[in-house]
């Protein structure tokens, strides 16, 4: 094939074995202008060696470029000659973060060693700052509808600082009707608007241990598209009717406003559920999570029946001393309180990949691969059946 820049010059050619071989003609774009690193001070001579391992160059730093960062200190460098075949990179020294050793420093490596943007841009923060501190009444209008007064709760880790979604179930015939609600996030960022292009950048929310990178602003992270407890917030909700074989026999989608009745984590609901009994003052919510347990049941049983497998893996969670530093990890169990929640999360996403397939709307899905011969032969050895027998 020939270049579409130099049509006449032939740009690759097979070796003795057969492969492609080329050689770059000119340089378009520069992947890396500014790299985080380590600098060091020797006889004269500073230079940076990147944190990014795929950098082999150190980056030379001209004394009069270098902020007074002392040796060792980790620095943000920006190049201002890129190398050549006989000479090595130059830069100059935009930001000292500090000695290696800081508590947090880790973190600050990791942003900007992988690109994260962790500042946002004034006019996302403007447009934050003038967002209502909660739900007012023209919010209310139009086809949504008012659920504050079901006894929604949120479960989640104890370490969670927003709420995504909340959940509650009551029984319904021979069957449950469940509700799942999550944060209307829609209603506040509007397509086009410097929240929506931010979180496009952005694409999700990066969590650090004892630090997040949020995708949107506070205002809306922690504040308005947070589920908090005893307060309104605006919400999606799909509503279901469950068999009592687990099957969902209708479900509807549909905006509305909800007030959260309690912010519970996993390890509480799990043993309170296990006791028979909550505190006093969170008696009240035992029977909504004893009818929540029974169709997580039913639910766990269907899907059981379907050959679904359910993947059991131990989680780590790190525990700091008081410098910031790792002081061990250690592992975590899940236990059903999470698993019941991840059965209402399920159950509302099977309905809306049926919702977006009965209306066309394109959508991206994640097809995984079918079973090896090998691995159906395991999950025939391991089916709930075969394994209720045993």
């Amino acid at each position: 094939p020939r270049s579409t820049l130099f049509p006449y010059t032939t740009l690759f050619r097979s070796d003795r074995r057969g492969r492609k071989e080329g050689k770059v003609v000119e340089i378009l774009e520069r992947a890396n202008t500014t790299l985080v690193g380590r600098l060091y001070r020797e006889r004269g001579y500073q230079w940076v060696v990147a944190e990014n391992k795929r950098i082999s160059q150190d980056i030379l730093v001209p004394d009069h470029q270098d902020l007074g960062a002392a040796n060792g200190n980790v620095v943000m460098v920006e190049i201002s000659e890129q190398p050549t075949r006989h000479a090595p990179p130059v830069g100059k020294v935009t930001k000292v973060l500090g000695n290696y050793a800081d508590p947090g420093m880790e973190i600050e490596i990791a942003l900007r060693k992988h690109n994260l943007p962790n500042e946002f841009a004034a006019d996302v923060v403007a447009q934050a700052r003038k967002l209502p501190k909660g739900v007012l009444k023209k919010d209310l209008g139009g086809d949504r509808e008012d659920i504050r007064d079901l006894p929604l709760v949120t479960i989640d880790g104890e370490d969670a600082r927003d709420f995504d979604d909340a959940v509650y179930c009551q029984p319904e015939g021979r069957g449950f009707r469940l509700w799942v609600a999550i944060a209307d996030v829609s209603h506040y960022v509007q397509p086009g608007s410097p929240l929506d292009v931010s979180a496009l950048e952005r694409g999700t929310s990066v969590y650090f241990p004892r630090r997040v990178i949020p995708m949107l602003p506070e205002e809306l992270s922690n504040g308005l598209c947070s589920l908090n407890p005893e307060v309104d917030r605006l919400c999606m909700v799909c509503e279901m009717e469950i068999s009592s074989f687990g099957n969902i026999k209708k479900h509807r989608f549909y905006p509305a406003v909800m007030h959260s009745k309690a912010r519970l984590t996993y390890n509480q609901v799990w043993d309170w559920l296990e006791a028979g009994a909550a505190p006093a003052e969170k008696a009240w919510v035992m029977p909504h999570l004893q009818d929540l347990y029974k169709l997580f049941k039913v639910l766990l049983k269907a899907r059981g029946k379907r050959g679904a497998i359910d993947f059991e893996t131990v989680e780590t969670k790190m525990l700091f001393d008081e410098h910031d530093k790792i002081e061990r990890i250690v592992a975590t169990s899940r236990n059903d309180a999470h698993r019941l929640i991840e059965e209402c999360m399920l159950a509302a996403n099977v309905c809306a990949s049926g919702f977006l397939r009965k209306k066309k709307h394109p959508a991206l899905y994640r097809v995984h691969e079918g079973p090896t011969p090998r691995n159906s032969r395991l999950c025939r050895s391991y089916s709930p059946s075969s394994a209720s027998s045993s």
